[in-house]
């Protein structure tokens, strides 16, 4: 067989593929939050004919030194890279949020994901060493997604149609530590309605909630996320007080209160994320992503609230791949086809 067509065989599938990824980044020119993905050919074996030598000079004898000759067998796949670069925020309103930045929502499809403790990266640990921070978000099975498309459930739960979106938790339980700060920013849970809220008899100002997983959510309503990735919402809870008389009187009161920050997950090398569908992605441990963590919106990450980022797919770059591509996949079926001529040349020679 013709060492042609099989290097012809090599560039039909290599150029089909890439057809492949272009068709799958067109057809998603519209998708919220999806991210581009890159093909690039590399060269494939080689056989080789003559070696390459070195010349030979002394006084008596000089020699040219002669290049290697080599015979190609086409093209292979280089690579599938994927895009991470952030793309347009389009404001559709409702509960919804874009990253301003990089990072990504922290998903589950469970609610009570265990142990799932966050732990900052020891900057002077080992590299070759899995953080803690790695063995408890890479090793739990979380999808991260760039699409902040949130609602409610029937549950009072934070999701976005599919997942329950994690953060971190007001810290506002009545043997809350000031030294914690407002938020338990130590532990991800998936963010929920509180289960009740009533005002501290000791500071009217303050608001002491709890989140009991054995019983049901308050009713909320104008829930809203700010830029700090803070979710919050009105409840109605029930005020007592005296009358002139003294005797208790009890009343409706709307209140505002916090289901907790939106946690980002952030990661040494985000182009090392796996695609797994639906907008999602996968990190797992030993994977290239490197160290991650999760925070809470601040330091160059913000949220736009109403916002979705829209696909970084360039169309015009699209097309003008694809017009190429087609061209050399019509290329390499011209060799197929000269190749066959020549064979069939040889056998005729017979006749």
């Amino acid at each position: 067989m013709l060492r042609s067509m099989d290097s012809a065989v090599s560039g039909l599938r290599a150029h089909q593929n890439k057809l492949d990824v272009i068709g799958h980044n067109i057809a998603n020119v519209n998708t919220f939050g999806f991210k581009t993905q890159n093909y690039s050919f590399k060269e494939a074996m080689y056989q080789t004919v003559t070696q390459s030598t070195g010349g030979v000079q002394n006084t008596d004898t000089t020699a040219a030194g002669t290049n290697a000759a080599q015979y190609g067998y086409g093209t292979l796949m280089g690579s599938i890279t994927t895009d991470m670069t952030s793309s347009t925020p389009t404001y559709v309103g409702g509960l919804n949020a874009c990253i301003d930045g990089q990072g990504f929502f922290i998903t589950h499809a469970l609610s009570n994901v265990a142990d799932a403790v966050v732990t900052d990266p020891d900057p002077g640990a080992d590299p070759t060493e899995t953080s803690a921070a790695e063995n408890t978000l890479k090793g739990k099975g979380f999808a991260y997604t760039r699409v902040g498309q949130f609602q409610l459930d029937s549950k009072g739960f934070l999701t976005d149609g599919t997942n329950f979106i994690y953060g971190f938790q007001p810290n506002a339980a009545e043997d809350a530590e000031p030294d914690d700060g407002p938020f338990l920013c130590d532990k991800l849970v998936a963010l929920r309605v509180p289960t009740d809220a009533k005002i501290d008899e000791n500071d009217k100002s303050k608001v002491i909630l709890e989140f009991d997983s054995t019983k049901p959510s308050m009713q909320a309503k104008n829930v809203k996320i700010n830029e700090l990735g803070e979710v919050v919402a009105t409840v109605t809870i029930d005020v007592t007080t005296k009358d002139a008389d003294g005797k208790d009187i009890t009343s409706k009161q709307d209140i505002q209160v916090s289901l907790g920050k939106i946690a980002i997950a952030t990661f040494q090398n985000q182009e090392g994320l796996a695609k797994s569908g639906g907008s999602y992605y996968a990190a797992g441990l030993g994977d290239n992503t490197g160290y991650c963590a999760a925070e809470i919106a601040g330091n160059g990450i913000k949220l736009m609230s109403g916002y979705l980022e829209a696909s970084n797919v360039d169309l015009a770059k699209e097309f003008a791949d694809l017009i190429t591509t087609q061209r050399g996949f019509q290329a390499n079926t011209k060799i197929i086809t000269v190749s066959d001529e020549i064979l069939s040349d040889l056998i005729s020679m017979k006749r």
